[in-house]
């Protein structure tokens, strides 16, 4: 067995880049990372910093970095091999993991980042480029451009290591849960509230989550969407409560009803900050106007985590394992209506006497978990 096979064995770490807007949450992101793992049952050695990087040494770098890609705060995650931060060695590790990861014909891109010590980026890429030509020259690759390429082979560099990427995802974005340290509760009922929701927890506030129903017939379509959601809260054991509001589920009047009931109902909560899932762009300003008054009034912090989001609202809600319900979300982004219609307190009381608490221990069966333990309460 040669140098390189052996090399081949050698450990693959999962290395992960915070988005800008994390890189001074660190500890929270780390603190994360061990979190999920442990919900998703990955074994790992280690999770630790590496400059701006995050290290981690799991048993399973495949698994886990999927358990990992789930938490917010992520700009991508990368399998590597970790090597020391050396030109020939940087070098000659492209061009052997690099030359194994190319199909034939391909077009590939070396891009190199980091900290380079005593020499530059730009000449570890050209070197590992001709010697990947030179080497691989019976597979045809040929070196591609910024803006067309078929592989790219990533490398990143700390102070003291090379990372040489063999596999590499996109992350979701945003800053990790939890790192504003403020409750929040959030309403899940349809599509749009789910996306706000899911822009809530991205926003790292520790959010609280409530369901509200029309009708039974709403529920498996509510059970699924959030179970899409409650891996992002980074808990084994999540607590749900489901609300029943007996509003008529048809006509855009009747919605606003109750959209307007759903704000009632989260307002008798103590928590101090109400996520609305209000959007400028679906509904009309005296409509937000008026609900973030009222949330005001109760001596509550509003907040609008849509209020950004434009056409990017239907990225979220793929994001989230919505596409089927790309219709009937485009439907409700299409109000036309300036109504604000009046809140009635008998309704609220009325719908708080159906909540149900649940507890849902995260696995591959919640959507059934939740139907059945709503179904025995």
């Amino acid at each position: 067995m040669d140098l390189k096979e052996e090399n081949m064995k050698e450990i693959s770490y999962v290395v992960v880049f915070p988005t800008m807007f994390s890189k001074n949450k660190i500890p929270q992101l780390i603190l994360n990372i061990k979190k999920i793992l442990k919900v998703k049952n990955q074994e790992f050695k280690s999770v630790k910093r590496d400059g701006d990087v995050i290290l981690v040494d799991a048993n399973d770098p495949v698994f886990a970095s999927s358990a990992i890609n789930l938490l917010f705060g992520i700009e991508k995650i990368v399998i590597a091999r970790q090597i020391k931060n050396d030109f020939q060695d940087i070098v000659s590790e492209i061009t052997f993991i690099g030359g194994n990861l190319l199909l034939k014909g391909e077009k590939f891109l070396v891009r190199v980042e980091g900290t380079s010590k005593g020499f530059v980026t730009k000449d570890v890429e050209i070197a590992a480029t001709s010697n990947i030509i030179e080497k691989k020259s019976n597979l045809g690759a040929t070196p591609g451009t910024e803006e067309s390429y078929d592989k790219l082979l990533y490398t990143y560099l700390t102070k003291n290591n090379a990372y040489i990427s063999i596999f590499s995802d996109k992350g979701a974005g945003g800053i990790p849960y939890q790192s504003q340290k403020k409750k929040t509760i959030c309403t899940i009922y349809d599509e749009i509230s789910a996306v706000s929701c899911f822009e809530t927890i991205k926003q790292g506030y520790d959010t609280k989550i409530i369901v509200c129903y029309r009708q039974k017939s709403e529920l498996m379509n509510l059970a699924k969407i959030v179970n899409q959601i409650i891996p992002r809260l980074v808990q084994s054991e999540i607590e749900l409560e489901f609300i029943n509001l007996k509003i008529k589920p048809n006509g855009i009047r009747n919605y606003l009803i109750f959209v307007n009931s759903v704000l009632e109902i989260m307002l008798q909560y103590s928590d101090t900050r109400v996520s609305l899932a209000l959007s400028p762009l679906i509904f009309s300003s005296e409509f937000i106007d008026r609900s973030v008054k009222r949330v005001f009034e109760k001596n509550k912090i509003p907040l609008l985590p849509l209020a950004g989001v434009d056409s990017n609202l239907f990225n979220e809600a793929k994001e989230i394992g919505l596409e089927r319900n790309m219709k009937k979300l485009e439907k409700i982004v299409s109000i036309t209506s300036n109504e604000i219609p009046e809140f009635s307190k008998k309704e609220t009381e009325l719908a708080l006497k159906t909540k149900k608490k649940i507890s849902v221990t995260l696995g591959p069966n919640n959507v059934h978990d939740i139907l059945d333990s709503l179904e025995n309460h």
